[in-house]
């Protein structure tokens, strides 16, 4: 699996668990420690957890590629995954706009996320004749209710006069 496909399957999956803001900066041939940096907020410390624990379940488990380093705790809202050469950056709001990786590293280029959902699996068309039955039976109920509601206005306004 190339760096390119890691970075993106990591943002994928902090999508899966609702981060926000997730970014993949560019880093070749500007950083000696990474080539690609995935940033991502998560708006509280379960949300942190739960990303973080995403990524790498996922990442093994459809990769076989276990994170090469873990750092950071959920006291210190700001989690580092390493995958070769991609570092993974979850971050609670607070510590992303603090730090400003995005500006620290402002000659990195962005690339696309491409976060897709799968598309819908096609349905199979209902069987037509039901749909038939059902309306034919149902327009003589709403005639009968007509015909009832008239027969019942004629002596309403017969009630009203006297």
């Amino acid at each position: 699996m190339e760096d390119l496909e890691i970075a993106r399957a990591c943002a994928l999956y902090a999508d899966d668990k609702k981060a926000e803001n997730i970014r993949i900066l560019d880093l070749r041939g500007l950083s000696p420690i990474s080539d690609y940096f995935v940033l991502c907020t998560a708006m509280s410390t379960p949300q942190l957890r739960a990303v973080r624990d995403e990524i790498v379940e996922r990442m093994k488990e459809e990769h076989q590629m276990p994170p090469t380093v873990k750092d950071g705790n959920f006291e210190s809202q700001w989690i580092i995954l390493v995958y070769g050469s991609v570092m993974v950056h979850i971050l609670t709001p607070e510590k992303r706009e603090y730090y400003a990786l995005e500006e620290l590293w402002g000659d990195a280029p962005e690339l696309a996320l491409t976060v897709e959902a799968p598309a819908p699996e096609p349905k199979e068309p209902k069987p037509k004749k039901a749909a038939k039955k059902a309306a034919a039976k149902k327009a003589p109920a709403k005639k009968a209710a007509a015909k009832k509601a008239a027969k019942k206005a004629p002596a309403k306004k017969a009630a009203k006069k006297k």
